[in-house]
């Protein structure tokens, strides 16, 4: 078993390769000899390949903005058959602001990924998987988001998906994600995430099976590191630590299926060819992936409990600065040292949405009633904060150095106001969630009466 377990991972080393860097302007061929060096389009390019951009951002977009590839393929991307529509499943469509609008907070027990598969001829691969959750806006304005649960079981074989709607945090709950990209290969693990960027060709396999998990998918902008500020340097997430592609390509002439995910329509047209034929390429626009372990955690050596803007991964800023059309916030393992102080997060009502999913283990806040899997929305300016029981414990409890170990909750944080599709408010909905509230006292009394 032993022996067997490392050739597993010799082979996935020799697959997986990467460049680390968040934003960088990289550089890689699977060919020696098929970049061209000095210019982008050349007459004639190297080895026969045709020279294609992809732009993820404006031609006239600032500088420091700017996000494009350039990538050097065998047959460029606009030769395949017409797009016709195909079955959107649970992938919503439409504009969020027409569904009906409710400040009642939410909370979703972890979905039956088998019994649903089952519902689906068990037989569901990644574009097929989607199950939207909550949004604002629409593709169609450029602005908004998409929360989406996902959940899939069969491989994308000769089938690939593209997004031109937005950009794509995925964040994998259960199973990897075997990634094959236009740019190269990526392997997503339960507590790593991969962004995949409008319009980038993909493919997942399901090396462990059956898979789940969440998306956030955000039509406007970029995800980005925060700001440090008054942090300095160093802390939260390393831009070493994010890791991109080394190009990989496959000279297939097959049928190959591709599903465009446009305007939260799905379309599907066929090529001859494998999409993954990018030999050599060179940009900063290109998919990604980060282990969440990674993350520097930062918190208070003295008293009081810290916003969470301290737990930020990754930001996608609306035009106005530092309000985000999505946070990307985890709570991972930490030390808890804070003196003569409520230490799990305080009572709070918020000018951004908060929708929390839970990857491992369990949340300070609620300990018994949140499970992994799962997730919750307290809309803007709906109160929130840690149930009867999590708030009697820290009321009373020894306040001596705690380590919160073997957890990893998240959080999309976002400036638009979230509605609920059909689906997320009649399908695993805890009923009774807003009774973890209802039995806090009113300790004041007491004292009235003295």
């Amino acid at each position: 078993a032993i022996n067997a377990f490392v050739n597993h991972m010799k082979q996935r080393s020799t697959k997986y390769q990467y460049q680390s860097g968040f934003g960088n302007e990289f550089a890689t061929e699977a060919r020696p000899g098929a970049l061209p060096v000095g210019q982008n389009s050349p007459q004639v390019c190297p080895q026969g390949l045709y020279a294609e951009q992809l732009s993820g951002s404006p031609f006239t977009a600032p500088r420091p903005e700017m996000k494009r590839s350039w990538l050097y393929r065998t047959l460029p991307g606009c030769k395949h058959e017409p797009f016709t529509k195909t079955d959107n499943g649970l992938l919503f469509r439409g504009s969020f602001d027409a569904l009906e609008p409710t400040p009642q907070q939410f909370r979703w027990l972890p979905m039956d990924r088998e019994a649903f598969l089952n519902e689906k001829d068990n037989s569901v691969d990644f574009s097929q998987g989607f199950i939207t959750q909550a949004g604002a806006g629409s593709p169609s304005t450029r602005a908004g988001l998409a929360i989406h649960w996902y959940c899939c079981n069969t491989n994308m074989t000769n089938k690939a998906m593209v997004n031109s709607d937005g950009e794509m945090l995925i964040v994998p709950q259960q199973g990897a994600l075997d990634i094959q990209t236009e740019l190269g290969w990526l392997y997503v693990e339960s507590g790593e995430i991969v962004v995949i960027p409008r319009g980038v060709h993909f493919s997942v396999n399901l090396p462990d099976g059956v898979s789940g998990g969440y998306i956030c998918e955000v039509y406007e902008g970029h995800f980005q590191l925060p700001p440090l500020g008054v942090i300095g340097t160093n802390c939260l997430a390393y831009p070493r630590d994010f890791l991109y592609p080394v190009a990989a390509y496959e000279n297939k002439t097959t049928t190959f299926t591709v599903i465009n995910k446009f305007q939260s329509q799905l379309f599907q047209c066929t090529r001859d060819h494998s999409p993954f034929n990018v030999v050599a390429w060179h940009g900063n626009y290109a998919p990604y992936k980060y282990d969440l372990d990674r993350f520097c955690t930062i918190n208070t050596v003295s008293f009081d409990h810290p916003d969470p803007s301290i737990f930020c991964v990754l930001t996608a800023q609306t035009a106005v600065a530092g309000t985000a059309v999505c946070d990307f916030v985890i709570f991972p393992s930490r030390w808890m040292v804070a003196e003569h102080t409520f230490r799990p997060p305080w009572y709070h009502r918020n000018c951004m949405s908060e929708y929390m999913g839970l990857i491992r283990g369990s949340y300070d806040a609620k300990p018994k009633g949140f499970k992994p899997g799962g997730a919750s929305l307290h809309p803007i300016m709906s109160g929130h904060g840690p149930d009867n029981v999590a708030f009697t414990n820290a009321s009373k409890a020894e306040l001596k150095p705690e380590k919160l170990a073997d957890t990893m909750a998240f959080m999309f944080e976002s400036y638009y106001f979230l509605n609920l599709t059909d689906y997320a408010r009649t399908t695993n909905v805890e009923e009774d969630y807003w009774e973890c509230w209802r039995t806090l006292e009113n300790h004041h009394t007491k004292f009235l009466e003295q």
